[in-house]
């Protein structure tokens, strides 16, 4: 495949729906020209498999389905222009503002709910709503301190927020390992083409962590994303914690004979009623404690909670959304169900509960037996179901047995909010590949790799 100039087109490059870097015709956009011309000057197969080896040696491991603990990371990075980024991130630091204003509400006086903006159903139907936090609201107002928000681009390449995560978001240090890994085999330490390196995103945590002593609470080797744990916790040069190592005495958590200010809680066990919670909620309670996401912050990353969140920008902050949501139905609303049920072909259906990639139907690509069966299913259970328009995801060049081919992605850049109105944006994030031809759910459990993305003027 010949390197790319201003006068050329990718051979046998045709993406089949919005490219990030190539336009329709296989010509390089003029932000990722240069990173293609990098990428192209080496061997494509021994880069990817430089760059994975690189990753690997690192001691990185990421359980799937199939059991297969390689991470697979993606050669090419995605690029961003920074003038395009600008206005994605203050859609970005507006919805975590919102959102974070929402888990507030729902443990206090529930505003929304009694002027009519959003039903009382989806937050007493959402499996992480918690009414025992109301004893325990954040000092500083602070409920979701790290948010990871799950972008997509779509056929005419506008930016949408297809699922918010605000419970216990993974992926930053992982992002820093595919910036590392990719830099050093392209041959760009030390050189002015390289994106700045990550170390905003151990000071953002740091600042929203707060003052004082913090540690970073895991639940040990088994938790999948335990290498990150331990990553930021050297990076932040504090303590990474099992639950056992930590007691409660007179009213604060102590660790190693010391009193802890902040916990940045990366458990899995995120629910009142575990070993975690039953630690951490009497502390919560005296507030002589800062936790890092709190419990209940679920409700506003439920499925059913992403419907309204444009709602929640336009009631809390009295704006309108800057940054569009992938449209999402209430089916629990009967107009709105028969409504989805007339175009079920064009929709993605989603348990309310799954994670991880699991329980999405895209029904379109559905054998028409489970179609029928998941429709039966909806029409039954509307509550506990929500679907989406489905969306034609965008692709990038992706290293593919050694030549490049029209992948589709997805970003997921991190906010963090050390005060409710002070939200700090990553500028990009990391982005997901779909590994098969034509997959279109993203996810690194589900046949996924990733790819670093580089903000660029």
């Amino acid at each position: 495949m010949e390197t790319p100039t201003e006068h050329t087109r990718l051979k046998g490059y045709r993406p089949p729906a919005f490219d990030d870097a190539v336009e329709a015709d296989g010509t390089p956009r003029p932000w990722a020209r240069e990173t293609l011309e990098t990428v192209l000057a080496h061997d494509l197969g021994a880069l990817g498999q430089a760059v994975r080896d690189d990753v690997h040696g690192m001691g990185i491991r990421f359980a799937s389905v199939d059991g297969d603990d390689f991470w697979h990371v993606d050669p090419v990075p995605r690029v961003i222009p920074a003038s395009e980024w600008e206005a994605v991130a203050r859609g970005l630091a507006q919805r975590v503002v919102a959102l974070n204003a929402y888990v507030a509400d729902v443990y206090g006086q529930q505003r929304i709910v009694t002027e009519g903006a959003v039903p009382l159903r989806v937050i007493e139907s959402a499996e992480q709503y918690d009414p025992r936090m109301r004893s325990a609201p954040p000092g500083d107002g602070v409920w979701v301190g790290v948010a990871g928000l799950d972008l997509v681009r779509d056929e005419e390449g506008r930016w949408l927020v297809l699922e918010d995560n605000v419970r216990t978001p993974s992926g930053m240090a992982y992002w820093w390992a595919c910036r590392e890994a990719v830099c050093r085999h392209l041959g760009l330490d030390g050189d002015d083409r390289r994106p700045a390196p990550l170390d905003d995103v151990p000071r953002l945590l740091a600042a929203t962590l707060g003052p004082g002593r913090a540690v970073v609470l895991t639940d040990g080797e088994g938790n999948a994303a335990y290498w990150e744990h331990r990553w930021l916790a050297e990076r932040l040069e504090i303590p990474v914690v099992e639950p056992d190592d930590l007691a409660v005495r007179d009213g604060r958590l102590w660790h190693a004979g010391s009193p802890i200010d902040a916990v940045y809680r990366r458990s899995n066990a995120d629910e009142l009623d575990t070993t975690v919670g039953r630690l951490l909620h009497p502390v919560l309670c005296t507030g002589a404690l800062k936790l890092v996401n709190c419990f209940g912050t679920g409700v506003a990353d439920d499925k059913l909670a992403h419907a309204y969140v444009d709602t929640m920008i336009r009631f809390y902050l009295g704006e309108e959304p800057l940054l569009g949501s992938v449209e999402t139905f209430d089916l629990a609303v009967p107009e709105v169900l028969e409504r989805a049920l007339d175009t079920f072909d064009e929709l993605v259906v989603k348990d309310r509960g799954s994670y991880g990639g699991m329980g999405v139907t895209v029904v379109g690509h559905a054998e028409d037996e489970d179609v029928d069966d998941l429709r039966d299913r909806v029409r039954a259970d509307p509550g506990a179901f929500i679907a989406q328009r489905r969306v034609s995801i965008s692709t990038h060049p992706t290293e593919i047995d050694g030549e490049l081919r029209p992948r589709h992605v997805d970003l997921r850049p991190f906010v963090f909010l050390p005060a409710p109105d002070d939200p700090r944006v990553t500028a990009g994030g990391i982005t997901r590949v779909a590994l098969g031809e034509g997959a279109l759910v993203v996810n690194s459990s589900q046949n996924g790799g990733a790819k670093d993305t580089w903000v660029i003027g």
